[in-house]
């Protein structure tokens, strides 16, 4: 009998290792540390676990703003969430990126990075002007909340979105995440105006030649409720040649 529950027990931690990964929590059900923080719409993006909080103001002068809170867990703790917007083309290459990751004292902050190449970058000023950066971590997760300022007219139109995290940060550096096919297919479109007040609405990548670091997927439509597919790579191409140094 000793030998047969030994067994089961067995059998039962072994069976764990194969069931499903966890379903992330929808965007629909995060909260922030300020309860008064609020946004007119959200999106579950189709990788690593992320999603997408924003408001975009067309009413703003000098031009419209777009305030958004980036949510994802970093592949390993001590590691990095990064979002970004992309005027230019729909892959690394002109991409303005918001980094985030928790530093020495274990305060969390958001830093710029302008993504001009493929070749070794720096923390600088984006395209956009930037206010309100600060960033969360608790519960496994990074939070990260920013206001853009965007030229005038933007809201009629989709906008290139890129986000990736990473497993660690050295020197004040993300360090080269993992080349997954989570990883490479975090890309997709943003229709700033598409559902204010409740969601997103799918809207297709820019062709491949039009600025973009190769081939763009498909983008998988959604079924409403603030999810906003889409596919593509970003950050794979980007910290081969920013990160790979360390």
């Amino acid at each position: 009998m000793a030998f047969t529950s030994a067994s089961l027990l067995l059998l039962a931690a072994v069976s764990l290792l194969f069931l499903p990964p966890a379903r992330p929590q929808s965007c629909k059900s995060q909260t922030f540390s300020d309860a008064n923080t609020k946004f007119a719409n959200c999106a579950d993006l189709p990788t690593l676990n992320a999603a997408l909080h924003w408001t975009y103001d067309h009413a703003t002068r000098p031009g419209p703003k777009l305030s958004v809170a980036f949510v994802a867990p970093p592949a390993r703790p001590g590691g990095w969430v990064a979002w970004a917007l992309n005027p230019t083309g729909s892959g690394m290459v002109g991409a303005q990126a918001l980094v985030a990751f928790s530093g020495d004292g274990g305060a969390a902050s958001v830093k710029t990075y302008n993504i001009s190449s493929y070749g070794p970058i720096a923390e600088s000023e984006i395209a956009y002007a930037v206010t309100g950066r600060r960033a969360e971590h608790s519960g496994g997760v990074i939070r990260l909340f920013a206001t853009l300022e965007l030229p005038t007219g933007s809201g009629g139109r989709a906008i290139n979105q890129v986000w990736q995290v990473g497993a660690a940060v050295k020197g004040g550096v993300p360090v080269k995440h993992e080349f997954s096919a989570q990883n490479l297919n975090s890309m997709g479109s943003l229709l700033l105006t598409a559902a204010e007040g409740g969601g997103s609405m799918p809207a297709p990548a820019p062709a491949p030649g039009s600025g973009g670091g190769g081939p763009t997927p498909s983008i998988p439509r959604g079924n409403g409720g603030g999810r906003n597919h889409g596919g593509g790579g970003f950050f794979g191409m980007v910290l081969l040649g920013v990160f790979l140094v360390f």
